[in-house]
């Protein structure tokens, strides 16, 4: 492998790129030379050869030295040391420096710190820095800081951000149990054969107040383009800001309940076919539920002439700004010319073009249809929020953030200054998958994110968290660094990416504390052991899952785990628990010829792994049935984990809707697409049925479930009698798994 020049392992460190690591193994890896060329060329580094690499070095020294202030100062308000920060103007020039604050105020006592830099001579001139220093007493929020000299003048963004999210006033000693669910799966009576917004309503009111759930999990509900074929995968989507129209609850809508009688029959006729219940064996077909719902929303925006609706919608728009513009704009221009912008016409490729404006205009009845949706969404939103409100939740609904966006999605278009085109988002090479990850998702570039003061993310933070009790971050870890894969290369030929995370991380924390929200993050799979800490230092939760809660010594006791944590069996990316303790993982891995290893050898280590868990259950005197196998056996193993998850310190207990409605299969199998039908099954019941909401009210397994994780059945510990200490702090997985998509 050719080494690395000086110049190119300093350009490379200057922009957070790593040049070398410690893989999964322990072993240590020098970063080929070609990905780190490509990577920097991804960030719009030239850095081709030594002589590229040098000059990058150097451009990158003089637009320093070329601003007069930085592009964004974060300060964290607990931080004990000084925040300082540096202005350039020409030699010998006075310099006066002030806050304007959030709330409108003004603040002038920054004070000029004695710290001499030598001036550097830059385009014909000399330029000093002078160094200054925060106060010390900022609250938290968006400021504006203003730098202003005899012949130059700067403002800047600086963030002040929160210690930690406070948690819910008394969930801090008392865990809260909550339904994890597939929104698509989850389906009223009414739903067009496609989980809605108001299902999801009528879902937190019964968990809430008939179950004593406190939250609802939802996976990611955001946006994937408007045409068909529609892609299944919640974690690929078009953008992360705005939300699928496929979750709207087209009957609950008040334009529906005013619309003359003809319009609400065709209505009608046209969710008649989806509210069929369909066999064990139909898929969820996204096609079919989109092109009758999208003519149904078309009829509806048509008669949308209320004064007082128009004139909400007006204020929605002028919230939302810029990005719902360019979001409806790409809606409307994906139905002109096809979902992948990169094979647009040239002048339709930038939003930003007079030709994008022009056709725009020539769009505007499609470009309203598009941002109308998005506030009749926000609406339904707001009434689900209210529902588990009124149920008395103490959390209400949980979203999920993936973790990237489509290549050639909404959000690619329009934030393509600042995300890197040309390389994806994925793992590297790992014991669950040694030939490493791709998720073909385009990542922020640092340094641009950095030079918009962050905006971009915050908004979509923003609109992620207006109408949720919290927040699922999924794979936590891209706040702290990312896997990058350059276009055309193996996943394993990539390399680490660093962000900045005081910056994303102190964001994420303030606007969740704005909106009276807690996050939770995912951070399962290779994780620096100081991350985990970080995270719990902010008042964030991680991820537990039941069957990666283990040591060399074999599965952890109930108080081993984290007490900062959202607990539970399964994950979407896993069966469900019935289908788990039968070996489905195993034996569709085996059908879809996925094995690393011979079969026999795979479920030799799964029955190995069932047997510690019931040695532990019975360690714990937790019933857990009779001989491995049985329907009998596996039902009475579904009680005995939940018990087990019950004796947890886990502030959060998640229990899978699958796992309550008594299904087995896998809904997502990682490695595969089209070998498998992921996201794309209907909930089933334990006679293998397709169920509505329903049918789960009269499933007494729930109630059981509830029961147990209410803490009305928990477990007689063998130690003096008592469950496990509920302050405990966890030691993560020593064998820890990457989830895929």
């Amino acid at each position: 492998m050719d080494e690395l020049s000086p110049n190119l392992v300093a350009v490379a460190t200057a922009h957070g790129v790593a040049t070398e690591y410690w893989d999964w193994r322990g072993e240590y890896v020098k970063v080929p030379q070609s990905t780190v060329v490509a990577v920097l060329a991804a960030m719009g580094v030239d850095a081709s050869d030594d002589a590229a690499a040098g000059e990058a070095l150097a451009q990158l020294d003089r637009s320093r030295w070329r601003r007069m202030l930085p592009p964004c100062v974060v300060r964290r308000v607990d931080d004990p040391r000084p925040t300082t920060f540096w202005v350039h103007v020409p030699h010998g020039d006075p310099v006066e420096v002030h806050l304007e604050l959030e709330d409108g105020g003004r603040r002038t006592d920054i004070v000029q710190l004695n710290r001499w830099v030598d001036p550097v001579d830059l385009d014909g001139g000399l330029l000093g820095e002078a160094t200054f220093e925060l106060p010390t007493d900022l609250a938290p929020g968006w400021h504006r800081l203003h730098a202003v000299s005899p012949t130059r003048s700067e403002q800047t963004t600086v963030v002040v951000v929160p210690a930690r999210v406070e948690l819910p006033v008394g969930m801090t000693q008392t865990p809260t149990w909550g339904l994890m669910a597939q929104l698509y799966q989850v389906r009223a009576a009414d739903s067009w054969g496609f989980g809605d917004l108001a299902a999801l309503a009528e879902l937190l009111d019964w968990s809430g107040r008939e179950l004593g759930a406190g939250f609802v999990l939802v996976n990611p509900l955001h946006a994937g383009a408007p045409t068909l074929p529609i892609e299944p995968s919640p974690y690929l989507p078009a953008t992360r800001r705005f939300v699928s129209p496929l979750y709207l609850s087209v009957e609950s809508m008040p334009a529906f309940a005013t619309a003359p009688a003809e319009v609400r029959a065709r209505i009608l006729a046209l969710g008649a076919p989806l509210k069929a219940r369909g066999g064990p064996e139909d898929l969820i077909d996204r096609d079919a539920v989109w092109t009758a719902k999208r003519e149904a929303l078309e009829l509806l925006h048509g008669l949308e002439r209320n004064p007082e609706a128009r004139a909400a919608f007006d204020a929605y728009r002028a919230r939302e700004g810029v990005g719902l513009l360019d979001f409806a704009t790409w809606c409307a221009l994906v139905e002109a010319h096809g979902p992948d912008w990169l094979s647009w016409p040239e002048e339709l490729r930038n939003p930003a073009t007079s030709a994008v404006a022009a056709r725009r205009a020539e769009l505007a009845d499609r470009v309203d249809f598009h941002a109308w949706l998005q506030w009749q969404l926000d609406e339904q939103l707001a009434a689900a929020a209210d529902a588990a409100r009124a149920a008395g939740m103490p959390v209400g609904v949980i979203g999920d953030l993936a973790v990237g966006v489509h290549p050639s999605g909404a959000d690619s278009w329009a934030l393509q200054d600042v995300l890197a085109i040309g390389v994806s988002v994925g793992a590297p090479p790992d014991g669950f998958n040694q030939r490493g990850q791709n998720w073909s998702q385009p990542p922020w570039k640092p340094r641009q994110l950095a030079e918009l003061a962050y905006t971009p993310y915050r908004e979509m933070l923003r609109a992620a968290l207006r109408h949720g009790g919290g927040l699922r971050v999924d794979h936590v870890l891209g706040l702290f660094r990312l896997w990058w894969v350059p276009a055309g290369e193996e996943p394993a030929q990539g390399t680490y990416v660093r962000y900045d995370h005081e910056a994303l991380v102190g964001i994420l924390a303030l606007e969740a504390q704005r909106a009276g929200a807690i996050v939770i993050g995912e951070d399962l799979g290779t994780v620096e052991t100081w991350v985990r800490d970080y995270l719990a230092e902010r008042g964030m939760l991680g991820t537990s899952i039941l069957w990666f809660e283990r040591d060399e010594n074999g599965p952890l006791p109930p108080e081993a785990w984290r007490h900062l944590c959202l607990g539970t069996l399964t994950t979407h990316d896993l069966p469900p628990t019935r289908g788990f303790l039968t070996g489905e993982h195993v034996s569709l891995r085996n059908r879809l010829g996925l094995l690393r290893v011979p079969v026999e050898l795979e479920w030799a280590a799964f029955n190995a792994e069932l047997a510690e868990w019931r040695e532990l259950l019975d360690q714990l005197g937790i019933e857990r049935g009779g001989a491995v196998g049985d329907v009998g056996s596996t039902e009475a193993m579904v009680l005995a984990l939940h018990r087990f998850l019950a004796a947890t310190p886990c502030l959060l207990r998640g229990v899978s809707l699958a796992d309550a409605a008594g299904d087995r299969r896998t809904h997502n199998q990682p490695g595969t697409h089209r070998e498998y039908p992921n996201w794309q099954l209907p909930l089933l019941g334990t006679r293998g049925e397709p169920v509505l909401l329903s049918d789960l009210r009269s499933e007494p397994g729930i109630a059981a479930l509830a029961e147990i994780l209410r803490g009305g059945t928990g477990v007689d510990d063998h130690r003096n009698g008592q469950r496990g200490a509920g302050g405990a702090t966890a030691r993560g997985p020593a064998t820890e798994q990457r989830v895929v998509r």
